[in-house]
């Protein structure tokens, strides 16, 4: 007996909600809108904006996918019921096949933007997969993401018609926001890491040690943004500041014993906070 055509579609369409949650989508879609938003204020108008979107995007979700399935045994482990792939509703391989597909994707797509703007975005790719793959359980976890971070900036500018590198205040600041975001996305999970074997620098550190130095890694980018750029800072500068001394301390504030993931969102508003300060200094940072 024939299968009905949406009888034989349901396991395929049923899938990608899973995906989506696989692919870890609200950071994702964070850095993408940051990375975009960067990109329109620097002059790549609308066509190289939305290539820089497209490219930003695969490559954040060939990262996102490629983590899920590198950890699939580990957060089953750990019953991580919020893992697609460890609470049974994905196989292992379709998340891995996803993350190459991404990858696949996020080749071209970088190159769209020239040859050294796609070499610069490639690497702070790469820089994620070598994460996942290897250096999660090194003293050299923080690298990845301060290469990955680091480097958007040089992807936007390198990808203007004058083609030059950013002014030196922008990369060490998304390098900073990158190790912060590491520091805080450990925190909810540093004990069942610890059980299964990850000893990345965080978990070494400990919760105690990541809770009040994330926030200090945060507040020295803002401050980088506030302090590198030739013009002096305006009022709006400062209260953009004060705002992240703010959420970077409250989003430390929760019981060191929950999973909560409010310290990871509030990283990403920092980020954002230190993306509006780079939108505003747009015309300084080529």
């Amino acid at each position: 007996m024939s299968l009905h055509p949406s009888e034989a579609l349901a396991p395929t369409t049923h899938r990608i909600p899973a995906l989506l949650r696989s692919c870890h989508l609200e950071p994702a879609l964070a850095v993408t809108v940051f990375v975009t938003a960067l990109a329109l204020a620097s002059g790549r108008g609308p066509v190289g904006s939305a290539a820089v979107a497209a490219a930003v995007l695969a490559g954040q979700l060939s990262v996102g996918w490629c983590n899920d399935a590198v950890d699939a045994r580990r957060d089953t482990l750990c019953s991580r019921r919020d893992k697609p792939v460890a609470s049974g509703e994905l196989p292992r391989r379709v998340v891995a096949v996803a993350a190459g597909m991404a990858l696949g994707l996020c080749v071209p797509l970088s190159l769209l933007s020239g040859a050294a703007a796609g070499s610069v975005h490639l690497v702070g790719t790469a820089a994620g997969w070598a994460y996942n793959l290897r250096l999660k359980n090194t003293v050299l976890s923080p690298l990845p993401y301060a290469v990955g971070f680091g480097s958007l900036p040089a992807f936007v500018t390198l990808g203007l018609p004058s083609s030059s590198w950013p002014a030196w205040w922008a990369p060490v600041a998304g390098a900073l926001l990158g190790v912060g975001a590491h520091l805080v996305n450990v925190l909810p999970d540093i004990e069942d890491d610890l059980a299964t074997g990850v000893r990345g620098l965080p978990q070494r550190m400990g919760r105690a040690a990541c809770r009040w130095l994330s926030p200090l890694v945060m507040l020295a980018a803002v401050s980088v943004l506030v302090a590198g750029p030739p013009r002096p800072p305006a009022v709006v500068d400062w209260m953009l500041a004060t705002a992240a001394v703010v959420i970077a301390v409250s989003g430390t504030a929760a019981p060191s014993g929950t999973r909560s993931r409010w310290p990871f969102r509030a990283a990403i508003v920092v980020a954002g906070i230190a993306v509006a300060q780079l939108l505003l200094r747009g015309a300084d940072m080529v």
